[in-house]
Parts: structure tokens; sequence; C-alpha cells
């Protein structure tokens, strides 16, 4: 099988292979070179919809796409027939999105953006101070009782919700069917909205489909009381951000920390970027896939040994 890998990323993620494998290095944000149009497998990361929607034009003998992403979203909206197998990153960037959601909680909560904002204006924010100090605002600035809502509770969910009780939190997720996970209770989405209500951090771990396009709109926002702050580390779509702006704006919401946005990069003239009390970090949450030459030897293990129905992670 001719496996075509990312041969320009900061890491190895070459698997290994057996003497019917031939394993060819490609540079991701480039397209496939004819020569390679004969790949039977594809392995990507994060190559730009166009190299993606190109490879699936003209790569007329590929089986199998396995992108090293935790979602899929970008591979499925490519193009590629539908009989070509697809499997997800899932689980190699648990542990960094968990940290970095917990950093944007934490920045966001205790107010960093403010700090920042004073500390380049070389001012010292006495009232920042006085504010924290003030037990009548209980959760607004601290996650010791707060109430935390994670919305898409999955294997990240399962690595963050732990960190966010060691300090304190309360976590309550949201799912596709109610239950426990984890030791934490989960509610499906007829607990949503009574949910919102009471929630000081919201957490969106979405992903993007079809249903999840912008669902976190305006009525759902303004579910929120006013003292809460939405974090999102899923996927921009998911947000209707003109409605997020207007929430800020108005003081409807206390304040927004994002990782991902609609349109990446997001555009000079994007209100966001100057919408009250945001924090904007540009989509590296996931940063590279751990362990990712592992990965994929597993996954060509199970390929050879079990075919598709054997693989991990597989999304059709």
């Amino acid at each position: 099988m001719k496996i075509l890998v990312p041969g320009n990323v900061p890491f190895d993620c070459v698997p290994e292979h057996d003497d019917t494998d031939v394993v060819v290095p490609y540079v991701m944000r480039d397209a496939i070179p004819d020569e390679h149009l004969d790949a039977e497998m594809l392995v990507t990361w994060s190559s730009p919809a166009r190299v993606l929607e190109d490879a699936a034009r003209r790569l007329t003998r590929l089986r199998w796409v396995q992108t090293l992403t935790a979602g899929p979203d970008a591979v499925l909206a490519a193009g590629f027939e539908e009989g070509v197998v697809v499997s997800s990153g899932r689980g190699l960037h648990d542990g960094t999105v968990a940290e970095h959601t917990l950093a944007l909680v934490l920045a966001t909560v205790r107010r960093i953006d403010r700090s920042l904002a004073a500390q380049r204006l070389h001012e010292w924010d006495r009232g920042l101070g006085k504010e924290q100090a003030s037990v009548d605002l209980g959760p607004t600035y601290t996650l010791d009782g707060a109430r935390v809502t994670i919305w898409g509770f999955g294997s990240i969910a399962l690595r963050l919700a732990p960190l966010l009780a060691a300090l304190g939190a309360r976590v309550t997720g949201v799912a596709g069917s109610a239950g426990e996970r984890g030791g934490f209770p989960v509610v499906g989405a007829d607990g949503l909205r009574d949910l919102l209500a009471r929630t000081d951090v919201l957490i969106s771990l979405l992903p993007a489909t079809p249903e999840t396009r912008r669902v976190l709109d305006a009525d759902l926002l303004s579910l929120l009381p006013a003292h809460a702050r939405l974090v999102n580390v899923g996927r921009g779509a998911t947000v209707d951000e003109a409605a997020l702006v207007d929430a800020l704006r108005e003081g409807r919401l206390a304040g927004a920390a994002l990782d991902v946005t609609e349109t990446e990069p997001l555009p000079a003239e994007s209100p966001l970027w100057t919408a009250p009390n945001v924090i904007i970090t540009p989509h590296v949450a996931g940063g590279r896939p751990q362990d990712a030459k592992a990965f994929l030897s597993a996954q060509l293990r199970a390929w050879r040994e079990g075919g598709p129905e054997a693989l991990t992670n597989r999304v059709r």
C-alpha cells in the first residue's frame, strides 16, 4: 500500500511498515505531486481545504484517509468518494487541549486580559484587586464553587473535568445522552436550557457538524447569567459570532475566551478583536499530535489484520 504522510511538520509521524508498504512524505500545504496520485492511504494533519479538495479529486485509488486532528470535519467536507474510509485523530490532542482550555478558563475568570491591558499602559489596576476581593461577586472571579458546564463531553472533557474539579469547580457535562461519565453528571439536550441558566462558565468542545453550526446562538446565549463567561476550544462554526459580540457589548455576557473562530485566520476587520473582555488565541489548543507515530503504526496494523472495521476512531 502506498502511504502519503506529511513530511514538513515538526514531528516524526512516519509509521512502521512492512515490505508491502511504500511511505512517501509530501508537503502538507502543496498539491499532491502527479507521481503519487496512485496512493491508497493519505495521512493529513492541518492541510488547507484546497489541498484536501484537490486530493479528493485526483487520488482516484485512495482507500483510506487518516487525519491526525481530533475533528474530521475538514476531511469530511473535502469531497472524498463515499467508499473512502475516514478515521480521526481523536485522543492525540486530549492533554494539550485540556491544558489550553484550563489556561483560557483561568485567564478569563481571573481577568488576565485586563491585567495585560493595564501592563501595556504601564498602569497598576487597583480596581481589579478590589473587585476580586469582593465576597459578593462570588464565582465571577474564582473557580472555587463555580458552576462549569462542558458542552461536548468526550475524551477531552474527561481530561479537563478533573482539573477543573481540583480547583473547586462544580462540573456538569452536556452530551447526546444523560448519565454519568468519569464521575461527573451529564445531561442530554433536553436539560441544556435549564443548565445554562445556572452556569458560571460555559466551555464548548463541540465538533463542527451541520447540526452544530451556530448552535450557540442569541437564544442560548441569552440563557446564561450576565456574569457568565464562554470558552470555545471546539470549532468556531458552532458559535453565532454576531450574537456573541452583541451580548458582550451589551453586558449580557461577562467575557469570552476563544481559541477557534468561524473564519481562520480571524479577519482583521472582525468585531471580535475589539469586543469587550475577549481573549483570542490562534487555534493552538491542540498543538502537534502526541505520539502520532505510535498511533499510525497501530492503525496500520489494525488495517492489515482486520480491515477498515478494526480501525480506531473510524468515522465512516
